[in-house]
């Protein structure tokens, strides 16, 4: 089976080392998830996410003509979708927002000016 990036497949943690983990996939091919794809926050040390023989589910983010398989963890997790806001609620928004900001600034320069500060 060909392996393609954007892929989605099942893998084996077969090696962890500093730089990452190296995944056996389910096509029987290893690929290497890099530390900076193992999760969403910060990661110092690989092991505090993941140990030899965890199942993972992973993403294909690139195969180079090697045939070195790079994939990521955090990538293939599925994200909660965000509820579409349309252009003109966004823009409503905006709109009522700069306006109170507007009116609080220009309270505040008034006060000033009615109790003879200057700046």
């Amino acid at each position: 089976m060909s392996i393609t990036k954007g892929q989605i497949l099942e893998g084996t943690v077969t090696g962890i080392t500093k730089f990452g983990a190296f995944i056996q996939l389910s096509t029987g091919e290893t690929g290497l998830v890099h530390i900076s794809e193992v999760a969403d926050t910060y990661v110092k040390d690989v092991s505090e996410f993941l140990q030899e023989k965890d199942s993972v589910k992973v993403k294909v983010i690139n195969v180079d003509d090697n045939g070195k398989i790079g994939l990521s963890i955090r990538q293939a997790k599925e994200k909660p979708k965000q509820p579409s806001i349309s252009f003109e609620d966004k823009l409503s928004r905006f709109m009522k927002d700069s306006d109170e900001k507007l009116a609080s600034l220009n309270k505040n320069i008034n006060s000033k000016r009615k109790s003879g500060n200057r700046y």
